[in-house]
């Protein structure tokens, strides 16, 4: 549908939830997935599991996407076993709330290291694989949070906002290159496991409510009134990563159910 059969992909932070859900959608389109996250374990498992359900070649690459030796080599063995990069799909990112006041540095610090340098990394080391042969996609997965402020989630938001600074710059740099770059904004992924494991207890124990009441008020911001799933991000993913989408760069595109309308 999408006409992907023979590219090559890399997807950081592939090896669970939404990138785990985003090394299948292309593997299912005929990509060739490098799947990319900061534990070995879940990168092999679902590598394997690439081969074995889509059987198209993938590559399993442990990398932390705030060391630019990693990102370096990440790249560098993607393309020696394909012989080149046509999608970055920049996904890795890390979430700490808290109040300002009281926020740490150094967690402060971490999540824009994964999520905003990280990206930077990985944009400026894909880059470099693609503008020999004048084509490539690089994908930023966002989120609403880039577009708004957060309540008590200045880290993140401000990680998010940067990014799309950084995507729109970027896609003006590569452009004469034939090198598009876009982001995805999803609304809450509400039955994520960064959701169901993590969120949900940490803003409840910050607001004095259930995780019950927690997911209610997040629906509630909905004008859709649903959560958002793998699938409403994957089936943009897989049109801009597509020549449907040859005349899109720069864009940072909502998938919030009418949350987010900016």
């Amino acid at each position: 549908m999408y006409g992907l059969e023979g590219k090559t992909a890399i997807v950081t932070g592939g090896g669970r939830g939404l990138g785990e859900a985003i090394c299948r959608s292309l593997a299912g389109e005929g990509v060739s997935v490098a799947v990319a996250d900061i534990s070995g374990d879940v990168v092999q498992t679902v590598s394997d599991d690439l081969k074995d359900t889509y059987k198209k070649p993938s590559l399993a690459i442990q990398t932390d996407v705030t060391v630019e030796k990693d990102v370096e080599t990440m790249v560098r063995k993607t393309v020696e076993e394909w012989g080149r990069l046509d999608i970055m799909v920049c996904n890795a990112g890390v979430v700490i709330s808290e109040e300002i006041s009281e926020f740490p540095f150094r967690d402060f610090e971490k999540v824009i290291s994964v999520n905003l340098l990280g990206y930077f990394l990985c944009a400026k080391h894909a880059a470099r694989a693609m503008k020999p042969n004048k084509h490539g996609v690089i994908v930023q997965i966002n989120s609403k949070s880039g577009k708004k402020g957060s309540y008590k989630n200045s880290a993140y938001s401000s990680s998010k906002f940067g990014g799309i600074g950084l995507t729109q710059s970027i896609s003006l740099d590569l452009a004469p290159y034939n090198i598009r770059v876009n982001a995805i904004c999803p609304g809450n992924l509400l039955d994520s496991p960064l959701w169901v494991n993590s969120l949900y207890t940490q803003y409840a124990k910050k607001w004095g409510i259930t995780e019950e009441e927690v997911r209610k008020r997040y629906i509630d911001q909905v004008p859709l009134k649903r959560g958002c799933t793998y699938d409403d991000v994957t089936s943009l993913l897989l049109f801009l990563v597509s020549d449907q989408a040859s005349y899109m760069t720069g864009q940072a595109i909502n998938v919030t159910g009418g949350q987010e309308m900016r």
